[in-house]
């Protein structure tokens, strides 16, 4: 049966398996909109208060889920308004299909209202980008945009549709969901060679990324600590992925990384890395970040081996199936010096927390703990605010942090809270700080909209407190542009737009408030009023390493 090519679309939206969809209808996509509106018993749009809260909320959905994200956008302004949320899915390896509309292709390269070459604009911050000028290849272009988002390491995918493709006519046939791309398989030599390294190594280190969560070998990975008897610790995209009360975890390591974890790193004999790229803020001196240690890297992107830090073995392939084979060919090994140093460093790590008493980081975030269930994803934005809830939160289940790492997105926040509550059907808890909130709080509305059992956790410190923290020990004092004087009050702003809000000054009142807001079955913002002179410690300043770690508030020349 011949159907229009807006309607093919929501037919193969359905059919790889998408359930809901964010965006923001305009002129260029009133046909896919229609088809959404005939759709609606079988298909959810959330209507978003602006495109980039419709990409964030996309990429939110994803990482909650393990699903496809997908975000529909009008076309120039539209379109553009997705950029930034595509950049952030690409560098998190989060799986997102996004769809413009364009103008009528006659129109195409005339300048026309609203006409803009979004992928070619979109090239380098997308797994791969089409421009769907032919109705016969549009399901096939939709199935094979989802096997690519999905594949290997997984990322964002552009299809943009002009508007009379939208409104032509083709035969649909219905096809099963699109299987990933199998993924090259490692060399089984290479995982014999890593057993042997890791059979010979007496102070072995597990270190995770978020490729770990992707490739679902949380288990094989505790098993492997075990059986090594070795310590786990992560980058900042592998949090969630263990539970954080595994005896053998560390936690993060790196810029602003646990102590412990990132000095039984340094001091490691043998690194076995998952699913990580060795970002700068992870390594620090790249120079100096292995110290002679064997490092054995296992990644399913081929481009990241020897990229950034230089592997002793490198294995390209499938996690999933290299981590088990790896598994099965290593022995129980014992290593009670190991173990009794990182007993040192554990206890030195909780020395170096000193409570100054009230409404602090730490504080909120033990408090929220203590309430929220296993299922509850916590999101945040980007900065002081970030780093906190990476230290302190306690996740027990996979896909419960939702935050943006590798392009550091302030204003992420909101946008992917409401995503992923609404993808995962869980209570929410957005973690944020007053600059990253009021980048995106337009995106209230759609909150408010929706209803969702979303907390919003305001750290209001009247200031950009990571870049104030930097300006404090690397610029003198000189805080030039991060004190914010702003007026804006985010509990009557709250109100106004239909969520119930309160502010508070004392631990009392947020754990009183919290537990209020984390019961309700909609949303409820609380803000809190934090010292603008709070740090997150440890920190490694910017290109240093282990030697150059500051514990305690100091200046730095």
């Amino acid at each position: 049966m011949k159907i229009t090519g807006a309607d093919i679309i929501i037919e193969t939206l359905i059919e790889q398996g998408v359930d809901t969809v964010f965006g923001y209808p305009g002129g260029a996509v009133l046909n896919i909109y229609d088809a959404l509106y005939k759709n609606s018993d079988r298909i959810r749009h959330v209507l978003t208060a602006h495109e980039q809260g419709a990409a964030h909320a996309a990429d939110g959905y994803s990482r909650a889920t393990g699903r496809v994200g997908v975000v529909i956008a009008t076309s120039g302004p539209g379109a553009t308004n997705l950029i930034t949320g595509i950049a952030t899915a690409m560098l998190d390896s989060v799986p997102m299909v996004a769809i413009t509309g364009n103008v009528s292709c006659d129109l195409i390269g005339r300048d026309s209202f609203q006409e803009i070459d979004i992928t070619g604009i979109t090239l380098p911050i997308t797994k791969h980008n089409y421009f769907a000028n032919d109705i016969t290849q549009l399901a096939d272009m939709l199935r094979e945009a989802f096997r690519i988002a999905r594949s290997g390491r997984p990322g964002p995918v552009l299809i943009d549709v002009p508007k009379d493709v939208q409104t032509a006519l083709f035969d649909y046939e219905p096809m099963p969901v699109a299987p990933p791309f199998p993924n090259r398989q490692a060399p089984q030599e290479q995982i014999e060679a890593a057993a042997e390294l890791l059979a010979a190594a007496e102070r072995p280190y597990l270190y995770i990324g978020g490729g770990v969560a992707g490739a679902g070998i949380a288990s094989e990975i505790e098993k492997m600590a075990d059986r090594i008897d070795g310590v786990i610790g992560c980058s900042f995209m592998g949090l969630s992925a263990i539970p954080t009360d595994n005896p053998r975890f560390l936690g993060m390591q790196g810029m602003h990384g646990h102590y412990a974890s990132s000095m039984a790193q340094s001091e490691a004999d043998l690194i076995l890395a998952v699913g990580v790229r060795f970002s700068d803020r992870a390594t620090g001196n790249k120079q100096k970040y292995v110290r002679g240690a064997r490092l054995i890297h296992l990644d399913v992107d081929f481009s990241e081996l020897n990229k950034n830090i230089p592997a002793t073995l490198g294995i390209a392939g499938d996690i999933t199936d290299a981590f088990r084979r790896l598994l099965s060919a290593v022995s129980e090994r014992r290593h009670p010096a190991w173990q009794e140093r990182i007993a040192t460093l554990r206890a030195e790590e909780a020395g170096q927390l000193h409570e100054s008493g009230g409404l602090t980081p730490h504080a909120v975030i033990e408090t929220i703990n203590g309430i929220i269930g296993p299922q509850t994803v916590i999101a945040t934005d980007v900065g002081q605010h970030q780093m906190w809830a990476a230290q302190y939160c306690r996740f027990r289940r996979p896909r419960r942090f939702v935050s943006s790492g590798g392009l550091g997105t302030m204003g992420f926040g909101l946008g992917a809270a409401i995503g992923a509550a609404t993808g995962s059907g869980d209570r929410t808890v957005l973690i944020t700080g007053d600059g990253s909130f009021g980048m995106n709080l337009n995106e209230m509305a759609t909150l408010a909209s929706q209803n969702l059992p979303l907390t919003v956790v305001i750290f209001n410190n009247g200031v950009l407190g990571m870049v104030r923290q930097w300006q404090t020990l690397f610029y003198g004092h000189r805080y030039s542009n991060t004190t914010l004087h702003r007026k804006t009050d985010f509990v009557r702003l709250s109100e106004a737009f239909g969520i119930p809000a309160v502010r508070v000054s004392d631990l009392a009142s947020f754990r009183a408030a919290f537990a209020e807001a984390y019961a309700k079955d909609g949303p409820m913002l609380i803000d809190c009023a934090i010292d603008p002179d709070e740090f997150v410690l440890p920190m490694l300043p910017p290109g240093g390493s282990i030697e150059d770690i500051i514990l305690e508030k100091e200046e730095k020349a």
